[in-house]
């Protein structure tokens, strides 16, 4: 058996998760969620696993899809209940901000948390040195008055985030099935259950342009903002809002 790839942080990285998830899930006014983006999908009269449940025919190829939908998921741990928001456009920073904002007044009214404890890969467009989406959580904080914990799991080590075993379950959900429509792909994911559970689904309009990042200086200046935790700064980073 091939062994799984470390870098020289990922037994101290893993430590640092283990202990940060618990002490999160044990803490009255911290709520844990689980973030990432899902591969992009294709809409269009295209082959999924090789076969359709209901013998439509399918190209055996992805070409020219009539639209493409990139997905950002939010999974909350602790009610095990899902969020999907898909885009036309890219999955940028920008996008999952808005998303996260769109879900705010939901966790605010529910579980009112002083701390967001947030589990994540570290991805290129919401890994701790994106200056784009760490801008966008430090405004985010300041503007409701709420901690921000970035906990990320080490590199090739995705697999253990805990929204990765919700996308196989949607994976499975609609696998054969044609996603020739949008509504297809949004109704499709709203009949998934996971452990007994349907998500809430949005569809986000708008152009998301990729490329958007602060200057080095400025960059200077957010670092200053934000704490993070020594050894590990790449996977470690609280966010104070005051």
């Amino acid at each position: 058996m091939q062994t799984q790839k470390k870098i020289a942080e990922t037994d101290d990285i893993f430590e640092y998760v283990h202990t940060a998830n618990r002490i999160a899930d044990e803490t009255e006014g911290v709520i844990r969620i689980s973030i990432d983006t899902k591969a992009t999908i294709n809409v269009g009269p295209f082959s999924r696993g090789g076969y359709s449940r209901h013998g439509v025919n399918a190209c055996d190829h992805d070409f020219n899809p009539d639209t493409v939908l990139k997905p950002f998921g939010i999974f909350i741990p602790a009610v095990d209940e899902n969020h999907f928001y898909f885009t036309e456009s890219n999955a940028t920073a920008d996008f999952m901000i808005d998303a996260l904002e769109d879900l705010w007044p939901s966790i605010k009214a529910r579980f009112n948390p002083h701390t967001i404890a947030v589990n994540a890969d570290n991805g290129p467009e919401n890994n701790s040195r994106r200056s784009q989406f760490m801008k966008r959580l430090v405004e985010f904080a300041k503007k409701h008055e709420v901690g921000i914990s970035l906990i990320y799991y080490p590199p090739y080590h995705s697999k253990y985030n805990p929204i990765e075993r919700v996308w196989g379950v949607l994976e499975n959900h609609w696998k054969g099935q044609l996603l020739d429509s949008v509504e297809k792909v949004v109704g499709l994911a709203k009949t998934m259950k996971y452990n007994g559970k349907n998500p809430v689904v949005k569809l986000i309009g708008g152009t998301y342009e990729k490329g958007v990042k602060l200057t080095q200086k400025a960059m200077q200046q957010l670092e200053k903002m934000i704490e993070r935790v020594t050894g590990i700064e790449k996977w470690a980073v609280d966010i104070p809002w005051y």
